[in-house]
């Protein structure tokens, strides 16, 4: 893979997470460091909240190596804790406000937290708990955390993904993996103390860290964070706020790319993440804003962003942007052969191998199981999905090898949401699968297998949404006499999608 990056340099990684706050320190101590609903810090803020955050967690316990979970939501005190908890050497784990309680308590026990820091949306009554009230108490005392030797390639993080199966999996980072694409993009882009890094994603996902509070750092600029999720909000916060990178949703580009009455301010680049950008929407997107939308493919494995479309306007239809040149990605066959650059395959992770960027990125970890890091398998790491890789590192994602569904740059998995229908009575089989939508790029529909003379889709509907976060529940409901099985009995999900009658639609 080549790359107009290539020689290009990486600078210095910090020494651990601790100190990504130093050099901005040394130099503009009292430029803002991040922005958020409820207020902004400085430099020096930050540094002294985290500070605190990390004598609180001492006071409660934390070791290195515990887990401190968090189920807060998008503001100053989620990223104090943040970094309070790598100044301990804690392992960070955050568990989504939007998750129903069930899904809340099962990543609860995949992580085994030491620690819960819980906002108004947490739904877990564990031991552990540490309510806002409780957490404001600690951290305006002057306890102490002592200090602890970094380690730059100890677990740091946990995210969670799902394969196939439905089930989470509790991807562990190092710090240095969490720095290192901060570090990437802030070199290749050019980026300095005048960016202002937008995130309007969840910061209990482990990448929007890294790519908010950790990569506006190394900038030496301000992590400039929301809670709006709509068109109108987020034109408005970009504007208010002068964001000049924004990381959204293709269904919120697609959204604003339809209204000529908002304005995007100063705005110099907007990513589209979390799912696929549409040829049609990054025009629309342009001929409304005048900036081209910079498309990008993610892992969770990696982390965070894998390729990206260079700064500007270039890009190519169909592709998901330039990988960065700290990765390899190629296309490999089913026998784990790697295929010749531009043929198709499913897509592998591994880091540069020439060039200065060699040897930068290590694999992941491993996964959190039964209180352990269970260390992944050797060679390059899958990512589920098939594509292929251009001689020029142009990255096209042309099909899931997993069966998720991305809604709106959320993932659903298929097989957690049957499973939630085929526990209700009256449903004999079930199946679940994504049809195409403009806005969202996905709904979710399940097409059902009665027991009995009807489909109740009000009774299914609610149980799904006792269960399930609202985004994975079905929108489409499609009862057929039989689903398509195979010899063994197990659903065909080729052409599942052509079974799927339109109207019946849960209106969201």
């Amino acid at each position: 893979m080549r790359s107009t990056e290539a020689g290009r340099a990486l600078p210095p990684l910090p020494p651990s997470i601790a100190a990504v706050l130093e050099a901005p320190l040394a130099a503009r101590p009292h430029a803002t460091a991040i922005e958020a609903p409820s207020g902004a810090w400085s430099y020096a803020e930050l540094d002294d909240r985290a500070r605190r955050a990390a004598g609180a967690l001492w006071a409660l316990g934390v070791r290195p190596g515990d887990r401190v979970a968090a189920c807060l939501p998008n503001d100053l005190d989620i990223v104090a804790a943040f970094h309070g908890a790598q100044r301990i050497g804690a392992v960070w784990a955050g568990i989504g406000e939007a998750l129903a309680p069930a899904e809340q308590e099962e990543l609860h026990g995949i992580c085994d937290p030491a620690v819960v820091l819980a906002g108004p949306r947490c739904r877990l009554e564990v031991p552990g708990r540490v309510d806002p009230d409780r957490w404001a108490r600690l951290t305006s005392g002057e306890e102490a955390a002592p200090q602890i030797a970094a380690d730059l390639d100890a677990p740091a993080g946990i995210a969670f993904t799902s394969g196939t199966s439905g089930r989470p999996k509790a991807v562990v980072h190092s710090q240095r993996n969490l720095l290192l694409p901060g570090a990437v993009l802030v070199a290749t882009r050019g980026w300095g103390p005048d960016l202002r890094k937008g995130d309007g994603f969840p910061l209990t996902i482990l990448n929007l860290m890294v790519l908010s509070t950790l990569l506006a750092a190394q900038a030496g600029g301000c992590s400039v964070v929301t809670d709006r999720r709509d068109a109108g909000g987020l034109s408005g916060w970009i504007r208010e706020r002068r964001v000049t990178v924004w990381n959204g949703a293709p269904a919120q580009l697609y959204d604003l790319a339809r209204r000529s009455d908002l304005g995007l301010g100063p705005l110099q680049e907007a990513w589209s993440g979390g799912g696929d950008t549409s040829d049609a929407m990054r025009e629309a997107f342009s001929a409304r804003h005048g900036l081209v939308p910079r498309a990008t493919y993610g892992l969770t494995e990696a982390p965070a962003v894998v390729s990206i479309d260079p700064p500007g306007e270039q890009w190519r239809p169909g592709t998901s942007g330039r990988v960065l040149p700290h990765l390899d990605v190629a296309a490999y066959d089913d026998e784990g052969r790697r295929l010749p650059a531009g043929e198709q395959g499913e897509l592998r992770l591994g880091g540069a191998t020439s060039g200065p960027w060699a040897g930068a990125w290590t694999p992941l970890l491993g996964h959190w199981e039964d209180g352990r890091v269970r260390p992944p398998d050797p060679g390059p790491v899958p990512t589920g999905d098939i594509g292929t890789v251009d001689d020029d590192g142009w990255l096209t994602v042309l099909d899931r090898k997993k069966l998720v569904i991305v809604r709106g740059g959320a993932n659903v998995y298929p097989l957690e949401v049957e499973r939630v229908l085929l526990a209700q009575p009256g449903v004999a089989n079930a199946a679940v699968c994504g049809v195409p939508d403009d806005r969202l790029g996905q709904r979710v529909a399940a097409v059902v297998e009665c027991a009995g003379e009807r489909l109740d889709v009000a009774a299914l509907t609610e149980a799904c949404r006792r269960e399930l976060a609202p985004y994975k529940v079905p929108e489409i409901w499609t009862r057929v006499e039989a689903l398509p099985v195979n010899a063994m009995g197990k659903v065909q999900r080729a052409g599942l999608a052509d079974l799927v009658r339109r109207p019946t639609t849960g209106g969201r």
